[in-house]
């Protein structure tokens, strides 16, 4: 009885120090600010042009302003 006693204080406290010593696998705030911010598509936001019925002038600003400032280079 002792002996099995023993063996579970073991397995308890190896089993704590084992998911002591993994740190989560959940995604930190550091890897999502790693990856770069995409511009939307030509198609995405000429297809939001055609929703607002823009024409000229004005679809041309707003697909210019849609796809993202002018020195965003695609990764």
């Amino acid at each position: 009885m002792k002996i099995t006693a023993a063996l579970a204080a073991v397995a308890v406290l190896g089993w704590g120090a084992a998911l002591a010593a993994d740190p989560p696998t959940t995604a930190t705030p550091s890897s999502a600010s790693a990856t770069p911010v995409k511009p939307m598509s030509l198609k995405a936001c000429n297809k939001q042009a055609d929703a607002k019925s823009l024409t000229g002038a004005q679809r041309s600003t707003f697909v210019k302003n849609c796809r993202g400032p002018k020195g965003a280079a695609p990764p």
